[in-house]
């Protein structure tokens, strides 16, 4: 079924269908605090009005920024209702990044969360001739600033209000103007290989490909969802704000980022995705708190979680258990599970879905024996929802198999070849690059991806990405490190190769805070992160996950040497994107030295590292990083 309905066509139905029913919640100073569809619907009203009122225009760009919070998405919904295109940036971005997304999509209006972000589009400002205003919504800090591009959220609000005086029935008038094929949203890529590319994306293909999702995960208005994703990314429109609009569960907001885990557990919602990271974080919290817990509850933990492995297993296998695991598998419900389940906030979890990039087995395997039913998830900006597991054919290496209205194709290359509507338009003012990604109605992914004799998608890395050594064997650097991050000892890894190296290494970012636990309870004494990391002891710590990752890959395939880089990558050296993805090219040039070293015969290298002190002052020293080979 093809769906001709735009996102506000969407609200307006929702309103008239539910009005007096909670439609989100949001948490402030500790109070959850609602928003029926009524209440809902008038706010995005009112924002359209009083944004055309200063001069917004059908096709204009509104440039949003801020964190997950009503006031986002009825700025985002209040653009599109008059016709206009909304675009995100990332919360944590700097001035040049909001600088660069806001001139490339020639955005005229801004919307910002607080004071931080309005300052940001002030100290832009002169470059960036065509932003008329900049519209905020947490006025704490910014009574006093007297510049005539701000304007609070309210003040916008009470100007629609006057302005729909003057012009009754405008709104409704736009919103039945919208066409499936109009551009709702420019999402801007990673910019993993380069500068972020602007995809354009209609209400069609973000509707289609919601429709997809919720196809394998029923949703209705009685249940709760978690807004957890950036809403500068495609994946919050794709798996949480059109799948609340289809369906009219409710949408909830946690009051800060760092209260997520605390929110979601009062919440208890129905459904949880996370991308790969913070699953694993969550199983790393656990681990930490088993490590950090009483002997006898560590002594309970390690008795009963097999248990749930093996009940998991039983289900990977499509197989019931006996009597007696039925048994045990009660006895550890309640000791054990259950209670994890709640700690974790997923106690009244249904669907439980992971997508975005490759999730280690182990952390995989541990969820569902947790008794979370786990499933992988397959989409992208530009291929919309491409594939998932259904219930009951769960296969942990694979990403599911294709959705309904969704055609896959395997190039020669090995790389896979989508058709549907929920594919992108186009990228904006490239249309260099689109040719390359959309031929003969094909979205080329540029993913490699094989199929299994089961119809299921085997995704193994970005093509690009796939390595070759000189010896012709191929290793999949993705995979390799989404298994290292399962230990609670890595926070990061950096898996090299290359057709000039006969053997895969990994440059490896040790967890501070864990890997600092662990040197006291060994009596391992270190003051700084570059101090801590080149023990030999850490070192063999180390080691242990890497023999561990290596025993589940072919010979020729697995890691020979391996090194403890004495920092973290980090976004704000371009070293990491915003969503925490590894900018490969970048990091190679930048470390090639470290590489070089790697792949001669030293066991060691001197390198300049900053470091800081416990006071605060920031120095330089010259530090020996070790060189490590794993003798299995």
């Amino acid at each position: 079924m093809i769906d001709t309905r735009t996102i506000p066509q969407l609200i307006q139905e929702n309103y008239l269908k539910w009005g007096k029913q909670t439609a989100m919640c949001v948490k402030k100073r500790g109070i959850w605090h609602k928003y029926d569809w009524s209440s809902y619907f008038t706010r995005v009203k009112l924002l359209s009005l009083g944004m055309i009122s200063l001069g917004l225009q059908r096709g204009d760009v509104v440039c949003i920024i801020g964190d997950n919070e009503p006031e986002w998405f009825w700025a985002e919904f209040a653009v599109q209702s008059a016709g206009g295109i909304a675009t995100g940036a990332y919360v944590d971005s700097v001035p040049s990044e909001l600088k660069y997304i806001a001139s490339h999509s020639g955005a005229s209006f801004a919307v910002a969360n607080d004071q931080e972000q309005a300052d940001k589009f002030l100290e832009i400002q002169p470059e960036l001739p065509n932003l008329k205003k900049v519209i905020y919504w947490d006025p704490k800090g910014l009574h006093n600033y007297d510049n005539p591009l701000l304007v609070s959220f309210a003040n916008v609000l009470a100007m629609g209000r006057e302005y729909e005086k003057e012009h009754p029935g405008l709104f409704e008038q736009n919103i039945s103007q919208g066409k499936p094929d109009d551009t709702a949203f420019i999402y801007y890529t990673s910019g993993t290989t380069g500068l972020p590319k602007g995809a354009i994306l209609t209400h069609r293909a973000l509707i289609q490909t919601a429709h997809g999702f919720v196809s394998y995960y029923p949703l209705s208005e009685q249940d709760d969802l978690v807004s957890n994703f950036p809403a500068a990314w495609v994946g919050d429109s794709y798996f949480a704000t059109i799948p609340h609009l289809l369906t009219g569960a409710r949408l909830n907001f946690a009051e800060e980022p760092e209260t997520i885990a605390s929110d979601t557990r009062e919440v208890g919602p129905d459904f949880a995705i996370y991308g790969p990271r913070q699953w694993e974080s969550l199983v790393s919290e656990i681990q930490v708190k088993i490590t950090d817990t009483h002997p006898l509850k560590r002594f309970a933990y390690n008795l009963l979680i097999p248990i749930g492995y093996k009940i998991a297993e039983l289900n990977f296998q499509d197989r019931k258990p006996n009597i007696l695991w039925k048994i045990l598998h009660a006895v550890a419900y309640y000791l054990l599970l259950r209670p994890l389940k709640d700690r974790l906030g997923l106690k009244k979890v249904r669907f439980a879905v992971t997508g975005s990039s490759v999730l280690s087995l182990d952390t995989f395997k541990l969820i569902h024996a947790v008794g979370i039913e786990l499933r992988q998830t397959y989409a992208s900006t530009e291929a919309g929802f491409i594939s998932s597991h259904n219930k009951g054919e769960i296969d942990f290496q694979s990403v599911g198999r294709p959705a309904v209205g969704v055609e896959v194709r395997i190039n020669n290359e090995g790389e896979l070849l989508v058709r549907s509507d929920c594919t992108f338009k186009e990228y904006l003012n490239e249309p260099e690059k689109t040719a390359r990604v959309k031929k003969d109605g094909w979205c080329y992914t540029g993913d490699a991806v094989n199929i299994n004799e089961n119809g299921h998608l085997i995704f193994l890395d970005r093509l690009e990405h796939m390595g070759t050594l000189v010896t012709g064997a191929r290793y999949a650097p993705q995979y390799i490190e989404g298994r290292l991050r399962f230990s609670p000892y890595i926070k990061d890894a950096m898996v090299i190769g290359g057709r000039d190296k006969s053997f895969v290494a990994a440059i490896i970012n040790i967890d501070f805070a864990m890997v600092g636990k662990w040197a006291e309870r060994k009596g391992i004494a270190y003051t700084t992160f570059v101090d801590l990391s080149q023990k030999q002891e850490v070192a063999e710590l180390i080691k242990k996950d890497l023999v561990r990752v290596n025993s589940y890959l072919p010979e020729l395939s697995r890691v020979k040497r391996y090194m403890l880089l004495h920092k973290e990558f980090d976004p704000d050296e371009a070293e990491l994107t915003r969503t925490r993805k590894l900018r490969r090219e970048f990091v190679e040039m930048r470390y090639k030295p470290v590489i070089d070293a790697i792949y001669s015969d030293k066991d060691s290298l001197t390198v300049d590292a900053s470091i800081t002190y416990r006071d605060g002052r920031k120095g330089t020293v010259s530090t020996q990083i070790g060189i490590w080979d794993l003798q299995e």
